[in-house]
């Protein structure tokens, strides 16, 4: 049923397509082009005039053949992070290698991949099943930005699957975290450091003394928070008198992450106040938490699908980072995030086996069969 030789050779053509994120416009066009090749309805949006990326976010659909049958959908991504220009695939036992300048794109062509063969597969082997959605996104390595302005209504779908997750193909994510980030301007008062250092108040030992005052790492099974930078420049004979930090949180409930950062924000309002400074804090949100059970059908559905195709059971598990699933959940349609087999994401070493590439699409079409079901 999969086409072998097809789906490699699709996936390098694409990995080859240059898409570092903000500069989707290629391959957008690639797709836009192969959808309608495979006569599939197909429109982008127009998110890319807020994001500033050069492409929106493509949505194509495979009319059903019962209508009895409710709507689901995939999601991929279509840009990469850098470096990804110029990359040349490499094939070596049983495993896809980029050349070792760039990193592969299996992150997340190897998810389209799949998705374009899945269709070749429901060609060739017609089953009964409804309407099918496909949204490949941009700017999901910019933040979620394709996915964060993505109008839901144009999805009349019961659930879906973003296919977006590195692990062993079989596993399933059925919950990540919800994330803020906080930029945070610290202000002390500048003084000649070695006349009236006295005078001064120091934002770089106030942000320092802050951050001691915070709670990081891991605060509890749900939640991390992380101080990415703070940064104050000057000259050594001044004291410094502002700071910018940035820093985040993730928690899997909404409640503590609200707490997490209340902690955090205090932390630097004390501080500053206790030592004459001051803070100015914005806190951006960047994504909401899912979270589901093996009760929820879009888990069943997939549980069901992975034994039945592999003869395994399925691996459940949660994860501490974001995707284009928690959007989309988070806007009224139960998602969760599939695992596609590939290794070393973002970096040079980045790699995936011929034998994930093919399991993809043979998982996705057990899942329409039991979404019929």
């Amino acid at each position: 049923m999969i086409n072998q030789q097809r789906i490699i050779n699709q996936f390098i053509e694409l990995v080859k397509i240059d898409s570092e994120t903000t500069k989707e416009r290629k391959i957008a066009d690639y797709l836009i082009d192969k959808f309608q090749q495979l006569q599939l309805d197909v429109k982008e949006d127009q998110t890319n005039q807020i994001t500033g990326h050069e492409a929106g976010n493509i949505i194509a659909c495979l009319k059903g053949t019962d209508n009895s049958i409710p709507a689901i959908y995939f999601t991929a991504h279509m840009d990469t992070v850098v470096p990804g220009a110029g990359i040349q695939p490499d094939i070596r036992d049983g495993v896809i290698y980029s050349d070792g300048t760039t990193i592969l794109g299996a992150d997340d062509k190897a998810g389209i991949s799949a998705i374009l063969e899945l269709i070749h597969i429901l060609n060739e082997n017609p089953i009964p099943h409804g309407d099918i959605y496909f949204v490949i996104m941009s700017g999901e390595e910019s933040g979620l930005v394709g996915s964060q302005q993505f109008d839901v209504s144009q999805l009349p779908v019961e659930y879906g699957y973003a296919l977006d997750s590195d692990g062993e193909v079989g596993t399933i994510i059925t919950a990540a975290p919800a994330q803020a980030k906080l930029y945070a301007t610290i202000k002390g008062k500048a003084a000649h450091a070695g006349v009236n250092p006295e005078k001064g108040i120091s934002a770089i030992s106030m942000t320092a003394k802050a951050i001691t005052n915070m709670p990081l790492g891991r605060i509890d099974e749900e939640t991390t928070a992380n101080v990415g930078s703070f940064e104050g420049k000057g000259p050594t004979n001044v004291v410094c008198d502002q700071v910018l930090l940035i820093a985040e949180a993730r928690s899997l409930s909404k409640e503590k992450l609200d707490r997490q950062v209340k902690s955090m924000c205090e932390a630097l309002e004390e501080t500053a106040s206790q030592m004459g400074g001051a803070v100015d804090i914005e806190v951006k949100p960047m994504y909401p938490n899912y979270k589901f059970t093996e009760n929820d059908q879009v888990v069943q559905v997939a549980m069901s699908a992975v034994n039945k195709a592999f003869g395994k059971s399925p691996l459940l598990k949660v994860s501490g980072g974001g995707s284009d699933a928690n959007h989309l959940s988070g806007n009224g349609i139960p998602t969760v995030n599939l695992a596609v087999g590939y290794e070393n994401i973002h970096t040079k070493n980045e790699r995936i086996g011929i034998s994930d590439l093919t399991e993809v699409p043979t998982l996705l079409f057990e899942i329409i069969k039991e979404s019929a079901n």
